[in-house]
């Protein structure tokens, strides 16, 4: 490939990843995509994703192809290879020879000898103190990734760092979002509730609200729904001593 043809899929592919990072976007085909590139520009057997669940295993997010996804799944199942060892270190690991230099990963290399995979590279998923998995790039021949190599596939798993913290800022803002919006209408509602409970009891809103609670807190239920059955009158609190007593 020429530097000009490996400029210009770089450029493409970057274009294509970044297309990607819209609103609504699906972290696991933007994964796959990744993966698919990563391939192409580094003519690479194949190429795996890691990423860490929340109590810090690594598991497999996108491959290739099935021989890489049962190559990943080995490094994972028996907790050895180049790219847990990326992980761990946050730095890149480099297997020349695997038949060679693999055996501190012996059922990573079984596995990845059996489907024709002679060296590896493996790169982590950082941003700044943060760790959240590594990329493996699988290869037919012996030897290692050139320079300018290694600056692509560190820049595609850059690339998937960044979609995954971006996924992950997007769904953590959309469930404050929805807690806020729940607490909003349950304010809503409550106010709906206060001014029946005001209006049949002849008192004022402070004290319907009194009452309300007391009436909640006395048959353990939550508040709004104490409110949202005052609001279609399946209850009536002042029949309730408790509720009376406020």
């Amino acid at each position: 490939m020429t530097d000009a043809t490996r400029e210009k899929r770089l450029i493409a592919a970057l274009t294509t990843l970044a297309d990607t990072l819209v609103a609504d976007y699906d972290v696991v085909d933007l994964m796959h995509t990744l993966v698919e590139q990563s391939d192409e520009l580094l003519d690479a057997s194949a190429t795996g994703l890691l990423l860490a669940d929340p109590e810090g295993d690594l598991e497999v997010i996108a491959a290739s192809n099935a021989e890489c996804l049962a190559t990943e799944h080995a490094q994972v199942r028996h907790r050895g290879g180049p790219c847990l060892d990326a992980f761990s270190s946050r730095a890149p690991v480099a297997v020349t020879d695997i038949d060679a230099d693999g055996s501190r990963w012996p059922e990573f290399r079984d596995e990845a000898l059996a489907h024709g995979y002679l060296s590896v590279d493996a790169f982590p998923l950082t941003l700044r103190d943060m760790t959240i998995g590594a990329m493996t790039v699988y290869r037919p021949q012996v030897g290692c990734l050139d320079e300018r190599d290694r600056s692509v596939a560190q820049a595609l798993a850059d690339m998937a760092t960044i979609g995954i913290l971006q996924e992950r800022t997007v769904r953590e803002r959309d469930v404050v979002n929805s807690q806020l919006q729940h607490a909003l209408n349950s304010r809503v509602i409550i106010e709906q509730a206060k001014g029946i409970v005001a209006q049949s009891g002849n008192v004022d809103a402070e004290k319907a609200f009194i009452a309300m609670r007391q009436y909640a807190r006395s048959n353990n239920l939550p508040l709004r729904r104490v409110a949202e059955s005052v609001a279609d009158r399946t209850i009536d609190i002042w029949q309730t001593q408790d509720a009376t007593g406020a």
